[in-house]
């Protein structure tokens, strides 16, 4: 018999069980971007997903293109100067967490490498789902 591998990335850990994002409604989402001269972003940097009760789960990637989830609360952000700026602010309508504003994550499914971790975490809500990866070593956000 093999013994268990872990779910854990080797560097950043496994982060909350992702089951405890189960029942908490969501009521925000946060998204952070890298601006550099005058380009348009592609995609978050990483987002925060807001509860009802206050709380903030961090989604991002990895160097070694793990997805991480950790609790904490949304970064400000910073000018970097010739390298551009960090932009931090609610996402609204251009995420695919808005058509889930106000709903419960009834279920969660992950999808793990054997030596990078956590590579995609899967939300379910009663009208849809949305799926995190790290593509690359970018954040990508899908609703499926």
């Amino acid at each position: 018999m093999e013994p268990e591998k872990s779910n854990e990335c080797p560097l950043h850990d496994g982060g909350p069980s992702a089951q405890s994002l189960v029942g908490r409604r969501l009521t925000g989402v946060v998204g952070s971007w890298h601006l550099c001269g005058g380009e348009d972003p592609v995609g978050p940097l990483g987002v925060w997903l807001v509860d009802d009760q206050k709380a903030a789960v961090h989604i991002t990637t990895g160097s070694d293109w793990c997805l991480i989830v950790e609790v904490s609360e949304p970064h400000v952000g910073h000018d970097m100067g010739d390298s551009g700026l960090i932009a931090v602010e609610a996402m609204g309508d251009s995420s695919p967490f808005a058509a889930h504003i106000g709903e419960s994550v009834v279920a969660v499914r992950e999808k793990h490498e054997p030596n990078t971790g956590r590579m995609a975490l899967e939300l379910s809500f009663p009208t849809g789902r949305v799926c995190c990866e790290s593509w690359g070593g970018d954040l990508r956000l899908t609703a499926v």
